[in-house]
């Protein structure tokens, strides 16, 4: 059942959130896709008449990954020009900042003008712990004054926490993906140099050190991978066997 707003969301508990978002994740391809699902859930578990953003650190700069409306993303990136802002503080300094009315809050003097210039009145980022390998803030905005009271503050500090989990496994779920490509693609390239040695030590009738040693020597006059020196020379013997029009007969 979707909560009624901020003072409603109880009905979430911390082990419906988890449930939620492991399922989540295990339904998404992407990290991205998970993360603009993740903002939908916010808004359902913490309140409809409030808007969600992420915030995530891109070698280094701050950059808007997913909102849950025009709203949120503009909220955030307002931040972002004059590097000061709610959510720029609770991603860097791990910390929740909580303005209940930008109209009388005096803190980020640079940004809080633009923010009620767009309609913002009050917001939460509480910040998001994805392993070593992501930071960011999960940012929480409203038109309306004083939304976030003690409720809903517990309701996002607990989403924030189940967030960070998925978030987390999610980080180490690209990594995997990630490493195994690699492995991947390094037993392809040992495959195809095992393969162009082969064409070489029966070409030239030498050991396998030799033809490697030709390999190498023709990657590095040519100042081109090996790999790639390896892939013409079983790519060409491959088209010269079937240029001879081999018949095979049962």
């Amino acid at each position: 059942m979707a909560p009624s707003g901020p003072s409603g969301s109880a009905a979430w508990t911390s082990g419906h959130l988890a449930g939620e978002l492991r399922d989540l994740l295990l339904a998404t391809e992407s990290v991205e896709a998970f993360l603009q699902q993740l903002v939908g859930i916010a808004v359902e578990a913490i309140g409809e008449d409030v808007s969600a953003g992420i915030t995530v650190a891109r070698s280094g700069h701050p950059a808007t990954v997913a909102s849950s409306d025009a709203d949120a993303a503009q909220f955030d990136e307002v931040q972002y020009g004059p590097d000061q802002g709610p959510c720029l503080t609770a991603m860097r300094a791990n910390k929740v900042v909580l303005i209940q009315d930008m109209a009388s809050d005096e803190r980020f003097s640079k940004y809080r003008m633009r923010a009620l210039s767009l309609g913002a009145r009050s917001s939460m980022s509480l910040p998001l712990a994805g392993g070593n390998e992501a930071v960011g803030a999960l940012n929480l905005y409203s038109r309306a004054p004083h939304t976030f009271g003690p409720r809903a503050q517990a309701q996002a500090q607990r989403f924030a926490d189940e967030a960070s989990r998925a978030l987390s496994l999610a980080v180490h779920l690209v990594r995997g993906v990630e490493v195994t490509d690699q492995l991947r693609a390094a037993l392809t390239s040992r495959t195809i140099i095992d393969q162009a040695i082969g064409i070489i030590m029966g070409q030239n009738r030498c050991s396998a050190d030799v033809a490697f040693g030709v390999l190498r020597n023709a990657s590095q006059n040519r100042n081109v991978k090996l790999r790639t020196v390896a892939t013409e020379i079983v790519t060409a013997v491959g088209k010269a066997e079937a240029s001879t029009g081999h018949q095979f007969v049962d």
